[in-house]
């Protein structure tokens, strides 16, 4: 249901932006989405860290159009700066002293689960969800995040959708939850498991 209700907004933002689009050339925001400029060297993945968006969304959204200098394209709005920083305190709260990759991954865990029926719809709500994360329990999420870590969930806001469609992580070195052990785990990155 959350997949047909964001393909009809893009498509009513679409149809809005081919009636509305005027001259500017760089940052022209018409409700709720952006016309961007491409530069030389630019490719969705750049645009879409730059932007705070998933890389397939820019790409359906555009038609999966070739990226020539000069082109306008669409930008959807991507996660604010506020759901970000939340994302990077549990990232680096969760996966301290993990590899690169696994803190992307936990990243995508949450995002992964805003997409899921299962889950609630907004990076707060997964977050602060009942029981979910050990760092909201513990108060370590009110530390702040480092640089890699922020640097983690931008790369995983890019890779949302492509990378994993893992909805749970755990070191099973410290846990005993019998639950989580039940689950198909898809990939092992450092200590960490990444199940569905």
């Amino acid at each position: 249901m959350k997949k047909i209700v964001g393909l009809l907004t893009i498509m009513i933002m679409f149809s809005f932006q081919l009636m509305n689009v005027g001259s500017k050339s760089s940052a022209q925001t018409i409700d709720g989405i952006d016309i961007y400029t491409v530069k030389d060297e630019d490719t969705y993945f750049k645009i879409a860290l730059e932007h705070g968006v998933s890389e397939i969304e820019l790409q359906q959204i555009n038609f999966n159009s070739h990226l020539k200098a000069g082109d306008k394209i669409i930008v959807p709005k991507g996660i604010t700066e506020k759901e970000k920083d939340l994302l990077a305190r549990l990232v680096h709260a969760e996966a301290k002293g993990e590899p690169y990759a696994g803190k992307i991954m936990v990243g995508l865990v949450v995002l992964n689960r805003m997409e899921s029926d299962e889950f609630p719809d907004t990076i707060k709500d997964v977050i602060y969800e009942k029981r979910q994360f050990q760092p909201v329990d513990n108060g370590m999420i009110k530390d702040p995040a480092g640089d890699e870590s922020k640097a983690a969930v931008e790369a995983a806001i890019a890779l949302k959708g492509q990378a994993t469609d893992a909805l749970y992580f755990f070191n099973p070195d410290q846990t005993s939850s019998k639950w989580l052990r039940t689950k198909t785990v898809t990939t092992e990155i450092g200590n960490h498991r990444f199940a569905k």
